[in-house]
């Protein structure tokens, strides 16, 4: 399986940004529109690419069909260094940013950056404990992990 993001003729631009950001990942395949489409003979149609072992396909569908925060893609960071590395490049040429460690990137696919540490806290099982984390998370736009500790302490 693999999951396909539609967009409307920034495929190739965004799985080329997309690899850059992300260690072990690689452009597989680049199919492009054939003489039987002559306006856009030579244009991309589909490109599949790897992000960290996970393979997708991004597909040049035309417009009419926008990301959402209905789907995500949720990043698992080992450390705030990883979380500001993934947050400031996901975000570079005209990204916004949400709250909770959610973004879009500049194509509008939304984005989760979180530390894994913060799963762990928010899953403690001393309720209050989690409770103090949870609402501290959600006070944030970007994940401060030093911030979260102190709220689970």
């Amino acid at each position: 399986m693999s999951t396909c993001l539609w967009f409307d003729t920034e495929a190739l631009e965004a799985a080329e940004l997309y690899v850059s950001v992300f260690p072990r990942s690689e452009v597989l395949e680049v199919v492009r529109w054939d003489e039987n489409n002559l306006e856009l003979t030579g244009q991309p149609l589909s490109v599949t690419f790897r992000l960290d072992g996970r393979d997708f396909v991004a597909l040049n569908g035309g417009p009419g069909r926008p990301f959402t925060e209905a789907v995500s893609i949720m990043v698992g960071c080992a450390d705030q260094a990883e979380v500001d590395h993934y947050w400031s490049r996901l975000l570079a040429g005209g990204g916004r940013e949400s709250r909770c460690g959610w973004l879009a990137d500049r194509y509008g696919l939304s984005w989760q950056i979180v530390p894994t540490r913060l799963l762990e806290l928010m899953n403690d099982p001393d309720p209050a404990r989690a409770g103090r984390v949870a609402a501290a998370m959600m006070q944030m736009v970007k994940i401060d992990l030093a911030e979260i500790e102190r709220a689970a302490a």
